[in-house]
C-alpha cells in the first residue's frame, strides 16, 4: 500500500431488534449468532483491514452481558458483520459500526495485459 492509494469506507448496520418479536437473542439461551453481509460502495484492490464495534447495545440487566463482535470473510468487495453471545444473556437489539481501510485503484496505475 502506498500513501496515495489508501481508501477508507465506514458504515453502521442494525443487526437485530429481537425484543419486538420475541427473537432468539431476546428469548433464547446458549450459543447464538447473527451475521449480516456488507457490500462496499466501492471495491478495494485487495481485502482491506476491517474494524467493527458496538454502537448500540440494548441488553437485559438480569444476566451477564456477553458479546463477541468481528468481521469475517473479508474480501475486496465486502465482508460479514458477526455478533455472537452465549449463556443466559438477553439482548434486545444491536447496531454495529465498521470502518474498512485498504488499497484502492489509482488512475495513474498501469495495467499490463
Amino acid at each position: 500500500m502506498t500513501a496515495n492509494t489508501i481508501g477508507i469506507l465506514q458504515g453502521d448496520e442494525t443487526l437485530f431488534e429481537d425484543f419486538e418479536d420475541g427473537g432468539e437473542m431476546w428469548t433464547g439461551t446458549g450459543q447464538r449468532e447473527r451475521r449480516k453481509p456488507v457490500r462496499f460502495s466501492e471495491g478495494f484492490t485487495d481485502a482491506p483491514v476491517v474494524h467493527c464495534s458496538l454502537s448500540l447495545w440494548d441488553v437485559d440487566n438480569g444476566a451477564n452481558m456477553r458479546a463477541h463482535v468481528e468481521a469475517e470473510n473479508v474480501g475486496a468487495e465486502g465482508f460479514d458483520l458477526v455478533f455472537r453471545t452465549w449463556g443466559d444473556t438477553r439482548i434486545a437489539r444491536v447496531r454495529l459500526d465498521w470502518i474498512a481501510i485498504g488499497s484502492v485503484a489509482n488512475e495513474d496505475d498501469w495495467e499490463l495485459y
